[in-house]
């Protein structure tokens, strides 16, 4: 049988005896972790209470800060500060976020005075800011040159401020090359911003002091889809002809709670809904709506129409027209002339005493027609007069007619 040779009991003592670790052949000791140490890499440095989910995400949302972050860290693309009590924005330490793509500090008391003209100077890479409902809205101005290099800037949040039409200047918005919505809602302008950029789609300025539009302040945001002018003071010669000349791409125009009494002429042709309920309209004429073609969606309800001033051919080359609301008027008989692809009419709330074949006749397609809240008995309504409305389908059933086409067992007439 072999036998095993004699342990090396010197050599072995010798390594016991060392003072440090047996060095590798072929390896760097430092690269290796020593006793007590971790091989995970440190910790990232969040601030103190937030949140910090990845590595370019810092989360301080309803903390109650008083002071704005000082160990932000430089790798930060998302930084959210909102709901805070932050009154003023520190320029050393926004600079070093030069990659933040996302800066949110809605909700704070940042005032006017607290936001300085190099603000945002560093910030070349920001996409999205917020700076709604600050100081319980003191910010009157955005200081001259403060978004001047966010060339990335796609979404602009100002509302619920007082930002006045001396705090904002024609280049305030002229350089945000990439700028596509600009909420400027809830402030207190008196006309449109000047230089706004080509790039913008929705324009949101309700509930201003808006008295009019001017042509010129639009050239530059030709590629204008959405404006919203809702609540605002635009009254007789609020959208003088040519006003909107400029968008000629504009699909919506929301004009909720004016003070208008026609349809603003001129309109863009391409426009698809016109939203105008809370008016003064009280004449609507046969060439009125002639500009729009391809309107889809006209809102009119709670204005003073009255049927002796609705013309019979008012509507008729609105061919692609799906959705009419006239409710809340003062008809007294359904309009002649109704597009035949329309699928939604709204009359609740009007004067309407009695209900005529001929203004339904070619409705094939209609829907949804709703004849609420009105002075319509079951007399009033004669034979033949829900013949062509086959598609039509009733949501609330209010009064039965054995007049209505045998799939639909009731319409709403009454409330």
């Amino acid at each position: 049988m072999a036998t095993l040779p004699p342990p090396q009991w010197p050599s072995l003592l010798l390594l016991l005896l060392l003072p440090g670790p047996l060095p590798l052949s072929g390896m760097d000791d430092t690269a290796f972790p020593h006793l007590g140490e971790s091989s995970q890499p440190p910790p990232r440095a969040c601030p103190l209470r937030c949140s910090c989910p990845r590595a370019d995400t810092v989360d301080c949302d309803g903390l109650d800060l008083r002071v704005f972050p000082d160990n932000i860290t430089r790798a930060a693309q998302h930084l959210s500060l909102q709901n805070n009590q932050l009154q003023e924005l520190p320029y050393n330490e926004l600079s070093r976020l030069s990659g933040l793509r996302t800066l949110n500090l809605h909700n704070n008391l940042i005032s006017s005075e607290g936001l300085p003209d190099e603000a945002f100077e560093s910030l070349t890479q920001l996409q999205h800011i917020y700076v709604a409902q600050n100081k319980n809205n003191l910010i009157s101005k955005v200081p001259r040159g403060a978004l001047s290099r966010q060339t990335q800037l796609r979404e602009l949040y100002l509302q619920h401020n007082q930002l006045t039409d001396s705090g904002l200047d024609a280049t305030t918005f002229s350089k945000l090359h990439s700028l596509e919505y600009l909420d400027l809602s809830h402030n207190q302008l008196t006309t449109v911003p000047a230089g706004l950029p080509r790039t913008l789609a929705i324009l949101h300025l309700g509930r201003n002091r808006i008295r009019q539009v001017e042509a010129a302040r639009l050239h530059g945001a030709r590629g204008l889809r959405y404006l919203l002018l809702q609540h605002n003071q635009l009254g007789s010669s609020g959208l003088p002809a040519g006003a909107l000349r400029p968008l000629r791409g504009l699909h919506t125009l929301h004009l909720y709670g004016n003070g208008l009494d026609r349809v603003p002429p001129a309109l863009p042709r391409r426009l698809r809904a016109l939203v105008l309920p809370h008016n003064r309209v009280a004449v609507l004429g046969p060439r009125d709506l002639a500009a729009t073609p391809r309107l889809a969606e006209l809102n009119l309800a709670y204005n003073r129409l009255a049927s002796a001033h609705v013309h019979r051919r008012a509507f008729r080359r609105l061919r692609a027209l799906r959705s009419l609301d006239l409710s809340g008027n003062q008809l007294t008989r359904l309009p002649m002339g109704l597009p035949s692809g329309l699928r939604t009419l709204r009359l609740q709330r009007n004067q309407l005493r009695m209900l005529e074949p001929e203004p339904l006749a070619c409705l094939d397609q209609l829907r949804d027609l709703n004849l609420a809240h009105n002075r319509l008995r079951v007399g009033d309504i004669g034979p033949g007069t829900w013949h062509e409305l086959q598609a039509l389908q009733v949501r609330h059933a209010a009064l039965p007619s054995p007049f209505l086409p045998q799939r639909v067992p009731n319409i709403l007439v009454r409330g």
